[in-house]
């Protein structure tokens, strides 16, 4: 009994337990975000277009059309321009890279050619590094890239946009750490399917504009799994 009293006892003095921590905080998945990229502007006029028409309004144009279409569909949208701003290479690869996005368009203009022109990255794919090489940082992403522009090119098909695939590597797209595809629109040359447009034209605008969208919610939907 004496010994059962003494344990009580010495149950009574001991100091309490330490509080439990808190669960981890479980990290909450990042937002599909899109990074549009109007090329040029300010005193970067960029390509003339036809007449008076100049690639850094024609960019700009197109990019405020597909952010509206796609916040729209509720996609986050982060613009490098809003404005007829004059922007360096590493200051709009700066914007896509903080804004952590999925998906990346470049949007270029050019009265050569027909349909619109798909560019990727010519780097070879490389392993991503705790910190990319700012030169080549879109190697690690070169892969994905390649994805993101099938995505483009089959929407742009079913929209009977003639569609040119290429690779290149100019800045800002090899700086950016996301999937990044150069978009470059052409005037629509008539032929025995399509009927010629040009690049100014409200009508071809919005295909084109309606194409990258349906791409960029495909890509979505590739991108939640």
């Amino acid at each position: 009994m004496a010994l059962l009293v003494a344990a009580g006892s010495a149950c009574a003095q001991t100091a309490p337990l330490p509080a439990l921590p808190a669960p981890p905080v479980q990290p909450v998945q990042a937002k599909f975000t899109v990074v549009l990229d109007a090329a040029h502007g300010g005193s970067d006029l960029g390509a003339r277009l036809q007449g008076d028409v100049l690639e850094k309004d024609i960019t700009l144009t197109l990019a405020m059309r597909l952010g509206t279409v796609l916040r729209g569909q509720g996609i986050d949208v982060v613009t490098t321009r809003t404005s007829d701003a004059n922007l360096t290479p590493e200051k709009r690869a700066d914007t896509a890279n903080a804004a952590l996005s999925a998906a990346c368009v470049v949007i270029h203009a050019t009265a050569t050619g027909s349909g619109v022109h798909l560019y990727t990255s010519a780097l070879n794919p490389a392993a991503r590094q705790a910190l990319q090489p700012w030169a080549t940082a879109q190697a690690a992403y070169v892969t994905q890239s390649l994805k993101l522009e099938a995505e483009i090119d089959t929407a742009l098909a079913h929209a009977q946009i003639p569609v040119t695939l290429g690779r290149a590597s100019v800045a800002p797209m090899d700086n950016m750490t996301c999937p990044t595809v150069a978009v470059e629109v052409a005037p629509l040359v008539g032929g025995h399917v399509t009927e010629g447009r040009e690049i100014t034209d409200g009508g071809y605008q919005k295909s084109v504009v309606d194409a990258l969208a349906a791409a960029l919610e495909s890509w979505r939907n590739d991108w939640k799994q």
